[in-house]
């Protein structure tokens, strides 16, 4: 049997060192949320996608306009990738996303896209479940931390050959919107917004966890989109994710996307941001 070493003498001295912060975001640019919220406000409703359960639908957002995922029918959490629809290479970087702005997202934070564009590409502008904040198990909503449901991972922990996970139903999608193959297509489906899903890491031993969503029908995730946009978003097989996912045994429903334009004038002296402005040398 192996036993664990001892700790040494001054173990309790290095674990009381005080955290740093690894990405300080307060030079960030500012979001003019008030300006977003009013222009949101007199919106104009322009089209909808509604995404059946177990299934994944794209949409078209163009910069500027923006798109709200509603809650319709029964509590349902949703798994959402963003590209640039204009260059589907520059796609929604959730690993960035955590480190600027932490494990969850909510008003006013924003979606950031992978190298070497990093930029905004969506900005959360508005969220009815703001109000749930962090649980006592330290669970929140909307997560920045959990990859997808996948077939890769269910047949190596069951051996299941399922086919309505969020990765797959991403993948489906998101050929069917390009018109190429999915073996092609698959690589540009990547790691998630965890819409209305409700997770955290466990104190002892530091697992992904869920636990059943707050969401309810008529709540909503609104955002701006800061580029052109093809979103894709997947109707969990796990439903509420309250006990399981990757599974026909969950209650599941659908999700609403509404695109919506502001009224001209609206978001006056707004720009969509430029990419990344380091010059990629690399010190070569």
């Amino acid at each position: 049997m192996t036993h664990a070493p001892n700790p040494p003498a001054d173990a309790a001295d290095r674990r009381a060192v005080k955290p740093v912060i690894c990405y300080p975001n307060e030079t960030l640019p500012e979001v003019p949320l008030a300006m977003y919220q009013a222009a949101l406000a007199g919106a104009e409703k322009v089209g909808e996608v509604l995404v059946p359960p177990r299934e994944a639908r794209t949409f078209h957002v163009p910069a500027g306009s923006f798109f709200r995922i509603v809650s319709v029918e029964g509590p349902q959490v949703g798994d959402l990738n963003l590209h640039n629809a204009n260059d589907l290479n520059e796609r929604f970087y959730s690993g960035k996303t955590r480190a600027l702005h932490g494990t969850h997202l909510t008003t006013g934070e924003r979606m950031w896209s992978s190298f070497p564009y990093l930029r905004p590409m969506a900005t959360v502008v508005d969220d009815s479940l703001h109000w749930y904040g962090m649980d006592e198990y330290g669970g929140s909503v909307h997560d920045v931390i959990g990859t997808r449901c996948d077939p890769y991972t269910g047949n190596l922990l069951a051996g299941s050959q399922y086919h309505h996970c969020c990765h797959s139903n991403l993948t489906r999608a998101l050929a069917e919107e390009t018109g190429k193959p999915t073996a092609e297509i698959e690589g540009m489906v990547h790691d998630v917004l965890n819409v209305f899903m409700c997770t955290g890491f466990t104190r002892d031993t530091g697992q992904y966890f869920m636990k059943a969503s707050p969401v309810r029908p008529g709540d909503h995730l609104d955002f701006l989109a800061e580029i052109d946009l093809v979103g894709n978003l997947s109707a969990c097989p796990g439903g509420d994710c309250s006990s399981e996912h990757s599974s026909d045994a969950a209650a599941c429903y659908p999700l609403l996307v509404e695109i919506l334009k502001p009224q001209d004038g609206a978001l006056e002296g707004w720009e969509s941001p430029v990419v990344n402005g380091y010059d990629r040398s690399h010190g070569s």
